[in-house]
């Protein structure tokens, strides 16, 4: 039987606990695991520049028949190996998805290798919270090409099977990391969200299918997290209801605050927000005290009304802007760094705002 939904966040996350977003820039599965597993909520380590399997949409749909990818991670499907393939891959869908014997659709070590190192840590470590994460399949089918350069999104059939696939992953890693006895924070990574017209009915429709991807992770017992580091309509976003709100804090905060509806909407759930305050661009320039302060500007300028500054922050996730895969390992550390140093200053402005009262039962 399901687990009951998790509906409260704020009930569950730590006080502007740290985690990461993914990936991550080593080589060596027991190195990226390391800097992992030093957050507050450790998370599941993606490291594609070895191999460019482990980029977030390859690793996301891979078995799929006639699915090639590039070394920058893009994929390709055939729709003469689709097709080819095609009965059988639904069959072996329908019968894990009405099962619930989804083991098989797990990550394989060519698509995550610290999966299962990850999966080992977590529970001899005895985790209550740990993080994974997929591609979702708004950006799945929106970036995955036909061989003849047609969105996915735009091909019945493979939309739909795509579509299935990313709920037969997401649901079996839900499902195996309850098995170790943590509660998962799973998170659907979906900057191509970027790209969403209410205009467009079928971004409608795979809009609907991402609420309904949600709701059956909430149904296995994970707290839900979509992750969107583009500017997006966060109105939209924010009545898919999530448990958690992930953004680049510079790029779409005060954005996401300007749907004081929604966000009201969001917050009343018990749902809470994740703040990617550091920047992974290392094209900017920033100060460290002056991303909080402005983190703290923005909430008390905007939350909607009956929402506290302290309320809202002393339940907010905070991470990097976006992956790191991209950058050093040097690189990864600052990061990483700075992020210990956001988070410190964070719980300071905390226990000054809230005062002593705030700790009376």
């Amino acid at each position: 039987m399901s687990a009951p939904i998790i509906r409260r966040a704020v009930q569950l996350l730590p006080a502007c606990a740290s985690t990461g977003i993914g990936s991550m820039p080593h080589t060596q599965v027991e190195l990226g695991l390391q800097a992992a597993l030093a957050l507050d909520i450790p998370f599941l380590p993606q490291l594609p520049l070895r191999h460019p399997s482990e980029f977030m949409i390859p690793s996301a749909i891979e078995g799929l028949p006639g699915l090639s990818y590039d070394e920058e991670g893009m994929c390709t499907v055939d729709l003469g190996q689709w097709e080819a393939g095609r009965k059988a891959f639904e069959a072996k869908l329908d019968e894990a998805l009405s099962s619930g014997q989804l083991e098989a659709f797990e990550p394989s070590p060519e698509g995550c290798r610290a999966w299962r190192p990850f999966l080992w840590e977590v529970e001899n470590r005895k985790l209550a919270l740990s993080k994974a994460q997929i591609a979702g399949p708004f950006t799945v089918l929106s970036v995955a090409r036909t061989s003849q350069g047609t969105p996915t999104m735009d091909v019945p059939g493979l939309d739909k099977a795509l579509y299935r696939l990313v709920m037969a992953r997401s649901l079996a890693m839900v499902k195996a990391l309850r098995r170790t006895g943590t509660t998962p924070l799973f998170f659907l990574d979906e900057p191509g969200l970027f790209a969403f017209q209410r205009s467009q009915p079928r971004h409608l429709l795979a809009l609907q299918e991402v609420k309904l991807l949600v709701l059956a992770l909430q149904r296995e017992g994970a707290l839900v997290g979509i992750h969107c580091c583009g500017n997006t309509d966060w109105g939209a976003l924010l009545d898919v209801q999530p448990d958690v709100l992930s953004l680049d804090v510079r790029l779409s905060l005060d954005a996401m605050l300007e749907e004081t509806d929604a966000l009201a909407r969001f917050l009343a759930s018990g749902a809470t927000l994740s703040l990617g305050i550091v920047p992974t661009d290392l094209t900017s320039t920033y100060d460290v005290g002056e991303l909080t302060d402005s983190v703290e500007a923005s909430l008390k300028a905007a939350l909607p009304r009956g929402r506290t500054f302290t309320q809202v922050l002393a339940h907010v996730l905070l991470t990097p802007a976006c992956g790191l895969a991209m950058r050093t390992v040097q690189d990864a550390e600052r990061v990483l760094g700075e992020l210990r140093t956001a988070q410190r200053r964070l719980h300071e402005t905390l226990d000054t705002e809230r005062g002593p009262e705030f700790y009376v039962i």
